[in-house]
């Protein structure tokens, strides 16, 4: 590593925070409009730093929950050290600073006559909006599956109520049953998830129910830190032995194919058939319903859209951010959106002002905790390309995680994950 995760957090912080969208900007005459679709970690991050950007804007954000739990440490609370309401965030810091939230679902947006319609009946005029609608699951390509299944197969990849099911699920599991969990194929919503999901759960099986075991079945045939997290398994659950707390079988063909949610069997592409005692599926995904039905995806299910500005390929005027969009290089991942979110913001309060957006740089960091004082870690900057058709990988810069990190540098990196996560909540949602 070059640098520190902390002075990492820090430095890309400051730059995507301050230099990007710059110092507050108070406008005279009608105040104009920008309309946020989807208050997760990048809707509430863009309606945050345009208001800090330029007060005179009017910023609605429309999402239908009331509060937004964080995908990100929920993990733990599957694993059984973290409490579920300490993922809950509110949404008062934004109200504070004067962003409206509208507590509905958007149901269409008309880019031409630049309208965002809601559930609700509601309608709301804008000269720019943003669109931040996560990932949509598709249950219906894995033969068996469906919303309904998934109160007794979870897939919790939408932190809340399936976070609590599949909790549940572990804590009344008899000793010497199998987790079977399904990951699918790239792109998905947090690449190192399931991988940090396997790594919690053996954590609490290796406390509980050391008879169970954890069985990945892949659609891949790697994965992100797949090395890191391979070295934390052998150290602390005895991977790849005998009495391994965690096997992973690599894809294609060990892929889930079909599931039997009543028998509580998967089949896989090998035409095995496996009993599980929990299991977890993590369908394949797409950006969220609202972009499938404004027509900002293409055919591969992901939003297409411009690397300085985040403004779609397909309805100028509308800027994807987040999972739901092709980010090129960057991942998809909450600190990922998180930069995505002020590149666009500062984007939109340059072209509100009839100037051209400045030259873009974004940011990424992820950790992932394998076990108790045992976390790793990526980071990665990233800038926009000569010729600004796409975004890539600032070469030497980031780093992850050293292979030979001593035991205080593996600790340390938990407790620098806690700290990123009180800050990305506080940056977001604050």
């Amino acid at each position: 590593m070059n640098i520190s995760r902390r002075d990492f957090v820090k430095v890309a912080g400051a730059a995507t925070a301050v230099g990007l969208v710059g110092a507050p900007h108070l406008a005279l005459g009608a105040s104009q409009k920008v309309v946020i679709v989807g208050g997760g970690t990048a809707g509430a991050t863009a309606a945050k730093y345009i208001k800090m950007a330029d007060s005179s804007i009017d910023v609605t954000l429309i999402e239908p929950n009331p509060e937004y739990v964080t995908c990100y440490l929920s993990n733990e609370v599957i694993g059984g050290d973290r409490a579920y309401d300490t993922l809950r965030v509110s949404y008062d810091g934004l109200k504070a600073r004067g962003i409206n939230v509208v507590q509905d679902s958007a149901s269409g947006i008309d880019p031409d006559k630049k309208v965002v319609k809601t559930a609700g009946g509601a309608e709301f005029g804008y000269d720019r909006c943003i669109v931040a609608p996560g990932v949509e699951i598709l249950y219906d390509k894995v033969e068996g599956y469906s919303e309904a299944a998934s109160t007794k197969l979870p897939h919790a990849w939408k932190a809340g109520e399936q976070t609590q099911i599949l909790r549940k699920q572990l804590e009344d599991m008899e000793d010497g049953g199998v987790v079977i969990i399904s990951a699918p194929a790239n792109p998905f919503r947090c690449p190192p998830g399931p991988y940090e999901r396997a790594s919690q759960i053996a954590h609490y099986l290796k406390a509980h129910k050391p008879k169970s075991k954890v069985l990945i079945l892949d659609a891949k045939q790697a994965f992100s830190k797949q090395g890191l997290f391979t070295k934390g398994w052998e150290r602390l659950y005895g991977y790849g032995t005998d009495n391994a707390l965690i096997e992973w079988l690599p894809g294609p063909d060990n892929a889930v194919v079909t599931v039997d949610a009543d028998g509580m069997k998967v089949e896989t592409g090998f035409g095995d058939e496996i009993e599980g005692a929990v299991i977890n599926i993590i369908p394949p995904q797409r950006a969220g319903e609202i972009a499938q039905i404004a027509g900002l995806a293409d055919e591969s299910g992901w939003c297409p859209v411009e690397a300085k500005t985040f403004e779609s390929k397909l309805h100028k005027g509308i800027h994807v951010i987040g999972d739901a969009c092709i980010a090129f290089a960057m991942p998809k991942s909450g600190y990922a959106a998180n930069s995505q979110a002020k590149v666009a913001a500062a984007a939109v309060v340059a072209m509100l002002k009839g100037e051209e957006p400045g030259t873009p740089s974004y940011v990424n960091t992820c950790y992932s905790i394998v076990g108790t004082d045992y976390g790793i870690s990526v980071a990665g900057v990233y800038k926009l390309t000569e010729d600004g058709t796409a975004i890539a990988d600032v070469e030497g810069a980031g780093g992850v995680t050293p292979a030979d990190a001593p035991d205080w540098a593996l600790a340390r990196e938990v407790q620098y994950a806690y700290s990123w996560y009180e800050n990305i909540v506080r940056d977001s949602f604050g």
